[in-house]
């Protein structure tokens, strides 16, 4: 743990902090390199099932802390100082959870959606902020706007640097639940429980099914599942969740 990030483990269940509350949580260098590491090794980790990303203050992060200045070529900044932390999220056997109250903006917005669910708080946004500074999305922002929302609406948003309501963020699929401010933490939670319980191998590999299949052929995807299949029926894991199904009780899944 760093001053600009807190990490908490909890069971199987780890939460990580974005700590920069004055700041909004915009990310400086302190914190790029605090979130890469902790992704890195959180990732490693065998005894966590699912990770809690959140922000302290009053919103979820500003994205980048442009007081500080970008520095150098924002290429290089963007390849070797987000890219670590947003792929290792997207590529993680871990289920990413984030739990988004106030604004996500910018960069801020795609670690948010990169993750692989979201519960964000009724009184939330999402925040294109891009335009008013005369930029794009960044961060893999249009990747996951256009998969979400469709070219059109996802134009019109990046072009106009709208912020996009909790509502209007379920009503196109960029997140799984809204929830009061003051359940916000109960309901993600709640939700981490429940994935923590599922078989982890099992959930690993639904994962990496959806981050694949969705750019290849209904065939790619039939092969794809074949082999993952392939793999879990020679689990542990498979064998206590027949077992159990055959003795009518709850399934204890270990990953193994």
């Amino acid at each position: 743990m760093t001053d600009v990030l807190k990490i908490e483990k909890t069971g199987a269940i780890a939460t990580i902090t974005l700590n920069r509350p004055e700041a909004f949580n915009a990310f400086d260098a302190a914190l790029r390199t605090a979130l890469k590491n902790a992704v890195a090794d959180i990732n490693e980790d065998d005894a966590v099932r699912v990770v809690i990303l959140k922000g302290e203050g009053r919103g979820f992060c500003a994205g980048a802390d442009l007081k500080g200045g970008l520095g150098g070529s924002i290429e290089h900044l963007l390849e070797s100082e987000f890219r670590p932390s947003l792929i290792g999220i997207a590529h993680s056997p871990k289920i990413w959870i984030a739990q988004v109250h106030g604004s996500a903006a910018g960069i801020g917005a795609a670690y948010a959606m990169c993750c692989d669910m979201v519960v964000m708080a009724d009184t939330a946004s999402l925040y294109m902020a891009f335009a008013s500074i005369a930029l794009i999305p960044d961060g893999g922002n249009t990747w996951l706007l256009l998969k979400a929302m469709g070219y059109h609406r996802a134009l019109q948003t990046i072009l106009e640097g709208k912020k996009i309501t909790a509502q209007q963020c379920l009503d196109h699929g960029l997140i799984n639940q809204i929830a009061s401010d003051d359940q916000l933490e109960a309901e993600t939670q709640a939700l981490a429980a429940r994935i923590a319980n599922t078989a982890p191998l099992a959930a690993a590999a639904a994962k990496r099914l959806l981050r694949k299949v969705g750019e290849g052929s209904f065939g790619d995807a039939f092969s794809a599942e074949a082999q993952e299949q392939g793999k879990l029926v020679k689990s542990a894991d498979f064998r206590e969740g027949v077992s159990a199904f055959i003795e009518k009780r709850k399934p204890v899944f270990t990953g193994a």
